[in-house]
């Protein structure tokens, strides 16, 4: 089969799929609503604010406090995109159509990965410029040093997120199992990692940590990262690569089951 008709296959599959469309829906809401909420309580408290943390007041980043938990969408829809064939069955028909493996996931993952990064630009300014209308007179704007990056970042992160969670799932192929992972991962594992002092400097070069920096423009007093926006972008880039080529790895080698 060929490649067009293979992708064309897989935006079939993804956009008839309910569960698919509700949680790209649900990142998009979760995202701008908490981060414009988070942006107005942070306005409200600014004058209450110690000059240190004036200092380290960061509006930019600020509005983007609701990718936290976007990101758990993005996840879901990343791990879905991939092991539901798995779970209905439908993974023996598709790989009977398709029998070139890497075909078959490369079509899938470009399909999932063009439409999650449509949705987090999407998001990522639209969460920018709510979360700085709520900032009042404390906002940043676009034409800012570092503002753009970040704002653009932001898309590219939700991206990656989405499909590191891709490539995991293509490892497991079971989305409880992976879902399993990913969740206490995320939001668990890598902040007790990035918080505590013994383990600060494992956590950072996680990879939600690691991109996170891409959304920061203010630099906070005592940071000591030892890379840049770009560099901690790089370091999720690496995460999602190594996922990716495992998923591939293990598909070329199992049964479809």
């Amino acid at each position: 089969m060929a490649v067009t008709q293979v992708v064309r296959s897989e935006w079939t599959k993804i956009r008839s799929v309910a569960s698919t469309v509700w949680t790209l829906s649900l990142a998009v809401v979760v995202t701008i609503a908490l981060g414009m909420l988070i942006s107005a309580l942070s306005e409200a408290e600014f004058d209450s604010l110690s000059e240190r943390d004036r200092l380290s007041f960061d509006p930019t980043f600020i509005s983007f406090a609701g990718m936290s938990l976007g990101q758990l969408a993005m996840i879901v829809f990343g791990v879905l995109v991939v092991s539901n064939e798995y779970s209905t069955g439908m993974i023996r028909a598709s790989l009977a159509a398709v029998p070139q493996r890497g075909t078959f996931l490369f079509s899938k993952l470009a399909v999932a990965t063009a439409l999650a990064l449509v949705v987090a630009m999407a998001t990522s300014f639209a969460t920018f410029f709510l979360g700085q209308a709520m900032l009042g007179e404390h906002k940043a704007s676009i034409g800012d040093p570092g503002v753009l990056r970040a704002v653009i970042g932001g898309g590219l992160y939700m991206t990656l997120i989405a499909l590191f969670s891709m490539g995991v799932a293509a490892m497991l192929r079971s989305p409880m199992l992976s879902l399993g992972i990913l969740m206490p991962f995320f939001f668990l594992i890598s902040n007790i990692l990035g918080n505590v002092d013994a383990t600060k400097k494992v956590g950072r070069f996680l990879p939600d940590q690691a991109g996170s920096k891409i959304m920061q423009v203010v630099t906070p007093v005592d940071d000591d990262t030892p890379y840049g926006p770009w560099g901690g972008l790089g370091i999720m880039a690496l995460w999602v690569v190594a996922a990716l080529i495992g998923g591939y790895v293990l598909l070329k080698r199992r049964d479809a089951q």
